[in-house]
C-alpha cells in the first residue's frame, strides 16, 4: 500500500510553506491530492511522478523550473 503525505509533509519536502502546497491545489499545479474528510493526502507515487514530470518539463525549458548547472 503506498504511503500518503500531509500538506505538511509534502511542504518541508518541497522546502516550501503549507500555504504554498495549498495554493498551487487551488491553481491546478502541483500533485493530485486525494481529499478524506477535511484533508488533503499526497501519496508518495503522485509526488515521484510529479517531480520527474518538472525535471522533465525543466529539461525541454518548458514550465516554471529549470535545471541548475
Amino acid at each position: 500500500m503506498d504511503r500518503y503525505l500531509t500538506t505538511t509533509e509534502v511542504a518541508e519536502r518541497f522546502r516550501t510553506a503549507a500555504s504554498t502546497v495549498r495554493y498551487w491545489r487551488h491553481i491546478g499545479y502541483g500533485p493530485k491530492g486525494v481529499k478524506v474528510g477535511r484533508r488533503v493526502l499526497y501519496s508518495e507515487a503522485e509526488l515521484v511522478r510529479w517531480e520527474a514530470e518538472l525535471v522533465a518539463r525543466a529539461a525541454e525549458g518548458k514550465g516554471w523550473g529549470r535545471l541548475a548547472s
